[in-house]
């Protein structure tokens, strides 16, 4: 048993975990018991991750995914539950196209077709996919949970990224909604907005060291979150029976970096 019982026996399939956030997150809900399904688009990111939390005592298992394939994730839901006869938390991550952008540059077919489809249209598949087994979990006792991750441009818009904000946005939108529609089933529905060291940020953060300085100076805290320890215990928090009266919200996991919101 883990020593953090509190999702004990749980399966959760987290998309997009084969690196940053959606690792951090995996890592957290197989320390606290969890079953994890690392829905990653290419085993060659995702099995390791699994492999690795294997390694530390946890169980996980790779299963190739790509959200903007509905009947990708419909595969990843079925072989979940025909393997461990469940699904209990369903954590959407997975995004592609967060790359600075002014909206005369950008090529708005192109690039708002992939983060809309990554973000809006994978979290209503993921909800309309896993409802079932999340209903079901609910009745037999164990609150079904479905977690979208965010971020904090979707709450207050950020400037040169006007695709980005909205396609995230959109999310909250989700959220609230499906919060109305599933609370009488006990399935709560909410999002994390996280500021992380994810590899893009690191990334971000070599090719302009300044940014780094200036994202931290600005966070009360004076640090950028860890992917595990800071957004993956928040994710926690919201798969587990500690969050049961708690839907429909957006949590901003940022150190302070957006007071206002």
């Amino acid at each position: 048993m883990s020593a953090d019982p509190r999702l004990n026996d749980r399966v959760a399939v987290v998309t997009g975990a084969g690196q940053g956030v959606g690792e951090g997150i995996a890592r957290r809900l197989a320390a606290a018991g969890a079953v994890v399904v690392i829905a990653a688009r290419r085993a060659v990111t995702g099995e390791p991750v699994a492999e690795s939390i294997r390694a530390s005592g946890g169980r996980a298992v790779c299963i190739e995914t790509d959200v903007a394939d509905t009947s990708s994730i419909a595969d990843c839901v079925g072989e979940t539950t025909k393997r461990f006869g469940r699904l209990d938390v369903m954590v959407h991550n997975a995004f592609n196209g967060g790359i600075p952008h002014r909206l005369e540059d950008a090529v708005i077919d192109k690039h708002w077709n992939s983060m809309s489809r990554t973000a809006a249209w994978a979290s209503l598949a993921c909800a309309r996919l896993g409802e079932p087994h999340l209903a079901e979990s609910t009745r037999r006792g164990v609150g079904g949970r479905l977690i979208l991750v965010t971020s904090p441009s979707g709450v207050e818009g950020s400037a040169n990224i006007p695709l980005y904000s909205p396609a995230k946005a959109a999310q909250r939108a989700i959220a609230k909604s499906l919060a109305r529609e599933w609370g009488p089933l006990g399935i709560t529905v909410n999002c994390i907005a996280p500021v992380a060291g994810s590899p893009a940020l690191m990334t971000a953060f070599d090719r302009n060291p300044a940014l780094k300085s200036a994202i931290e100076a600005r966070t009360p805290l004076g640090r950028v979150g860890d992917i595990t320890d800071d957004i993956g215990s928040v994710a926690l928090f919201l798969a587990s029976d500690d969050s049961s009266y708690v839907t429909g919200q957006t949590i901003v996991c940022d150190g302070g970096s957006f007071l206002g919101l």
